[in-house]
């Protein structure tokens, strides 16, 4: 293999720009060409493929964000687009490919390998945490870091104005920021996709919470929770806890930015790393992950369909630490 590419797809995590210089000072080590492209497939579409050398990812560690861009294409969701994304290719005489991305950048590429036979390995760049095959993702210990600053920042008032404030976090699917930032946080509830959501329950925390003298209290709620986000939440609790004065703060995309931890940082790279030694293994549709701090690779087919659950025991640490 003498010319592969690098893209960075779907929402974009701290970190990503590391795994990138990863990727490229590891195919000069191993005297490959190595190119970057703009914007995922729709710049792959578009040719819009640039060289890349030791001196383009520079001074890339310890920023945030992805200097290749991202963006969602749907004329890759089309047979037409991903034939022009493989001429675009073929034009460059790029053999494989490194995806840094979720689950939608890995069905992608699966599909464009059936279809044209260009090898990926893939990175798992999320802050969501939710990908079989890996420990951690990219971005998500800078995630949970900047949640948990805003949730101390967010005690503080609380404490000051004998608040309930309801914090919500990212996490469509999965509740991975909301539990680890919660626990750390000291948050008396957890409100995650993957275990039923009780009004009822959060009542009764919240009323046990003032026989003991509690003056505020803080719930965090991931925004894909099956009762709905903080504010549908908050307002039933309100309903019933008339008496309360509750708040609701949403994070949004402030997580998804800044620079990433040093955890963040050193997984990217090795990870980056890896994915250029797999293509060279001649490996295709694989993520690189790291599981007990061992390198593994996973089948896309894997990481795509089989779920990543939360462990009952973090969820227990809430109930016991909450007393």
């Amino acid at each position: 293999m003498k010319k592969i590419a690098v893209f960075t797809s779907g929402g974009d995590s701290p970190g990503m720009n590391a795994c990138v210089r990863a990727v490229v000072r590891a195919a000069i080590a191993q005297q490959i060409e190595v190119f970057g492209i703009i914007r995922g497939y729709d710049g792959m579409i578009r040719q819009d493929i640039i060289p890349l050398q030791s001196p383009s990812v520079s001074n890339i560690i310890q920023r945030g964000g992805t200097i290749l861009k991202s963006a969602r294409s749907k004329d890759f969701m089309t047979y037409e687009g991903r034939k022009k994304a493989f001429e675009s290719l073929q034009a460059k005489g790029i053999e494989g490919i490194v995806a840094i991305g979720g689950d939608g950048t890995f069905k992608g590429a699966q599909v464009f390998f059936e279809e044209f036979g260009i090898p990926t390995v893939g990175c798992p760049g999320t802050i969501d945490n939710d990908l079989y095959g890996t420990d951690y993702t990219i971005g998500f210990d800078t995630a949970i870091n900047t949640a948990l600053e805003a949730i101390d920042k967010i005690r503080d008032t609380a404490d000051s104005h004998d608040r309930v404030f309801f914090i919500e976090v990212m996490g469509r699917d999965a509740g991975y920021i909301a539990i680890q930032s919660g626990i750390a946080g000291g948050a008396e509830l957890v409100l995650v996709p993957e275990t039923e959501t009780k009004i009822e329950h959060i009542i009764h925390t919240l009323e046990q919470g003032k026989a003991r003298n509690k003056t505020s209290e803080i719930i965090v709620v991931a925004e894909g929770d099956e009762a709905g986000d903080a504010t549908t939440i908050a307002a039933q609790v309100k309903e019933k806890l008339p008496h309360l004065d509750i708040r609701v703060s949403v994070l949004g995309h402030i997580q998804r930015g800044g620079s990433p931890t040093a955890r963040d940082r050193i997984l990217a790279s090795r990870l980056g790393i890896a994915a250029v030694q797999g293509l060279v293994e001649g490996r295709s549709n694989v993520m690189a992950g790291i599981i007990n701090d061992e390198l593994v690779y996973t089948s896309f087919h894997d990481t795509i369909h089989k779920a990543k659950p939360i462990k009952a025991e973090l969820l227990q640490l809430i109930d016991i630490l909450s007393l």
